[in-house]
């Protein structure tokens, strides 16, 4: 059985400005992008600030109405990867199994460390209390025999804590929760699961399974798994992930397209998942490429090139283009498939200050502002569901 930690920085972006200015400590304070707009929004807080109900996410003018002292501070991107490096430096002290999930959480493998360091419960404090002393950082950790369950552990108790999911008390501790509190569990899955008459982590671990795939696909079955403490996926060794040569995500309709608004309208879906997926995989594409296939299994396939990116709005706009050059109104649609391929790495070493933006360079301010935005709404959508936020085009087409 393995032994699994999952290491979440508390407050992350706003406790680094803590450490670059104590004297923030002594007030409630938040990190924006820009302190100087109203429709700015809180990228992170501190405890002072969490005292008045200030929540990431929400807009610099919600924020001031719940607490008119708050102190707005300008984020600066380089310094948190330059902390979040420092920070899975120590994670490697104790294990050379750490695997980066976001700028502030890793999973690490203590399995092989036990002879050396001791406990899982010790390890965990040992690796808690270095960061805090070596740092001035505090972290969360969840302890567990798998990723999914260390990941809720450190979800439950922060900040500064230690939760330990083990074969003995998930059950008792995760069952009686609301379902949504899963892990990949968002609104809408939610409210689906809510109308089958599952309320809880304990009523979906207990549902069959074939009633989950019918109503929900691969995603029912996945979080069946989790729901029962099931997940075999491994920690990675550290800088060794494996690239991929492409992404891909494709559909086959129930019924037949036959016009170039619903094309488009599915297409926004696949394109926002594969963007999600080059920015997880911390990677740029280079290629594009749709297939159609129509009522009569004939397939078209059209490629552009692009200019390196990874964000959702540049690879949407090429496929909307290449869908009005090749798509015949009319023409009844069966599939169609977006990929991206010619990957390239995001060099880690690259310093880009998203949050001081040039006046002189509009472009590059609205490309930066665009990049920003985007790794925002990742953060949100991997800490609280992927139906919390996303674009303002999908969602209008949802609606639609």
């Amino acid at each position: 059985m393995k032994d699994i930690l999952h290491c979440d920085l508390n407050g992350f972006f706003a406790s680094v400005e803590c450490v670059k200015n104590p004297e923030l400590k002594k007030v409630p304070m938040a990190v924006c992008g820009d302190p100087n707009t109203r429709h700015g929004i809180i990228l992170a807080k501190n405890e002072l600030a969490k005292k008045y109900n200030v929540v990431t996410a929400e807009t610099i003018y919600s924020a001031k109405k719940k607490c008119h002292d708050l102190v707005l501070v300008q984020g600066n991107y380089s310094d948190y990867k330059k902390y979040s490096k420092l920070v899975n430096e120590i994670y490697l002290k104790y294990t050379e199994k750490v695997e980066p999930f976001s700028i502030d959480e890793s999973f690490l493998d203590i399995t092989e460390s036990k002879n050396l360091f001791g406990t899982p419960y010790e390890i965990a404090y040992k690796i808690k209390e270095d960061v805090k002393h070596t740092l001035g950082l505090t972290i969360s950790v969840g302890v567990s025999f798998n990723k999914i369950l260390a990941k809720m552990g450190s979800d439950m108790k922060k900040p500064d804590a230690i939760t330990v999911l083990n074969k003995e008390n998930y059950k008792k501790i995760l069952y009686p929760l609301p379902v949504k509190d899963l892990l990949f569990v968002g609104k809408s899955t939610c409210n689906t699961l809510n109308k089958m008459r599952i309320y809880t982590i304990g009523d979906l671990a207990n549902c069959d399974v074939e009633r989950l795939s019918k109503k929900l696909g691969k995603l029912g079955v996945m979080i069946h798994r989790y729901a029962n403490g099931i997940d075999s996926d491994e920690v990675e060794i550290y800088g060794t992930k494996h690239a991929p040569k492409s992404i891909s995500k494709g559909i086959t309709f129930p019924e037949d397209i036959t016009n170039i608004e619903d094309l488009i309208k599915v297409a926004r879906k696949l394109c926002s998942y594969i963007a999600e997926n080059l920015r997880k995989k911390n990677m740029k594409c280079t290629v594009v490429t749709v297939s159609l296939k129509d009522n009569l299994f004939f397939t078209i396939n059209r490629q552009k090139q692009i200019f390196k990116t990874d964000l959702y709005q540049d690879i949407v706009n090429i496929v909307i283009n290449i869908l009005k050059e090749n798509y015949v109104d009319g023409k009844k649609i069966r599939a169609i498939t977006i990929g991206v391929s010619g990957l390239e790495n995001i060099d880690d070493e690259i310093q880009l200050n998203i949050f001081d933006l040039s006046e002189s360079k509009k472009n590059e301010q609205a490309k930066k502002k665009i990049e920003y935005a985007t790794k925002v709404l990742d953060e949100i959508k991997l800490k609280h569901g992927s139906d919390k936020i996303n674009f303002g085009s999908l969602i209008k087409n949802n609606k639609n």
